[in-house]
């Protein structure tokens, strides 16, 4: 079979097929513990659950507005509002969509065409990549590097600026890094983006997990133009609300380029299961208790995992600062980044996702996802000293 130029260029997401492998070690008998996928171990808030369950009871099982329930878009509005951003977009900015990693494929495909560069930063969330490949774009790469903690650098991004740019991506916190950027960082590049006219994209799935401390500070780009004039924020459920599995985003962007979107997704998949926005609506109306619960234990597995991993032979980990993850730099044990997870996943049982799974300058790293219990975490470091204690023999 001709498959199209495009399909061949398709390459997924990398984590699901190390999770595949996974699973068939288990069917085959043999203990993994699991820190290759970013999925929280805990449920959807009671409250968020009861609000989906009361919607299917009422019947709210057609199609709904595909901009969105308007409740959901005016609670989106004020959550904005009354959050760290500060300001109230209007209704016409703000797009409901099936989860935020599409609102990737709706930008990019919306904002550039075939040969148009998008700056990337290296390594990076796996989806920036694989839909710019898909669509034919050029990728620039930005190397991020651990002396910095990871954090995007504005005067790399500037160097790498060109006449057919079209797009800059951040995302802070960040994915698989870890990284916060600071509001310089973000400032300078929000200004590069408007000097050379150019469409800033911010990823910030991850803001509510963010541990903030006097120099860690939550920062968007949006408040500097109100994402009226280029900055467009993705935005979600999935993490900060346990909710992977429901598939729930908010996307805040010029009022034009949104409209653009809206029959992007009308075209794909019509519109957001109306019983399902009303559970985003208690997430953002109800209590955040068990968000702050949540972000708290975060805090301590983070803690935990970074200081067992920088007790392992050959292994040094920076502290993140908001997410979930880490990505420690294991070019001190002798192994690139597949055979060190490949030899942890088969002599430690333990699975993770080598670094160049996010971009070429991931080599010499990995990421493990700490979204998994205190016992799970310290049993995970005990095999692993354990594993490379016997490999050195």
């Amino acid at each position: 079979m001709k498959f199209s130029d495009a399909a061949e260029r398709l390459k997924g997401q990398e984590m699901f097929q190390i999770l595949a492998k996974t699973q068939e070690l288990e069917r085959a008998g043999k203990e993994i513990l699991h820190f290759e996928l970013g999925d929280p171990d805990f449920n959807t808030p009671d409250n968020i659950t009861y609000a989906a369950i009361k919607s299917l009871s009422n019947g709210e099982t057609h199609y709904s507005n595909s901009y969105g329930l308007l409740e959901l878009r005016e609670t989106a509005a004020k959550a904005t509002e009354t959050g760290i951003r500060g300001f109230r977009p209007d209704l016409d900015q703000i797009l409901v969509t099936p989860c935020a990693n599409i609102q990737i494929y709706y930008t990019l495909a919306c904002v550039a065409n075939a040969g148009d560069e998008v700056i990337i930063p290296d390594p990076s969330f796996v989806t920036y990549n694989s839909v710019a490949e898909f669509l034919g774009l050029k990728i620039v790469r930005v190397p991020l590097h651990e002396k910095n903690e990871f954090r995007l650098n504005p005067k790399d991004v500037e160097k790498m600026i060109t006449a057919k740019t079209k797009v800059i991506i951040i995302n802070s916190p960040s994915n698989p890094t870890g990284a916060v950027m600071n509001e310089e960082e973000i400032r300078e590049i929000f200004e590069l983006a408007r000097k050379h006219d150019i469409f800033l994209l911010s990823d910030e799935v991850y803001r509510r997990i963010t541990y903030l401390d006097e120099e860690t500070k939550f920062f968007s780009p949006s408040v500097y133009d109100l994402c009226k004039e280029r900055t467009i924020v993705i935005n979600g459920f999935s993490k900060s609300y346990a909710m992977t599995g429901w598939r729930l985003g908010v996307i805040m962007g010029p009022k034009e380029l949104i409209k653009k979107m809206n029959l992007l997704l009308e075209t794909t998949s019509s519109c957001v299961a109306p019983f399902i926005q009303k559970a985003g609506i208690e997430a953002l109306k109800g209590s955040q208790e068990r968000v702050n619960e949540m972000t708290n234990e975060y805090r301590k597995r983070r803690d935990i995992i970074v200081d067992g991993l920088n007790k392992l032979p050959g292994v040094k980990c920076v502290k993140p600062r908001g997410a979930f993850y880490v990505f420690p730099n294991i070019t001190g044990t002798g192994m690139t980044s597949k055979e060190f997870g490949d030899f942890m996943l088969y002599n430690a049982g333990v699975s993770i996702a080598p670094g160049p799974v996010f971009g070429n300058y991931g080599e010499g790293y990995v990421r493990f996802c700490y979204a998994n219990s205190i016992e799970n975490i310290k049993k995970a470091l005990d095999k692993m000293k354990i594993a490379l204690e016997n490999r050195n023999i």
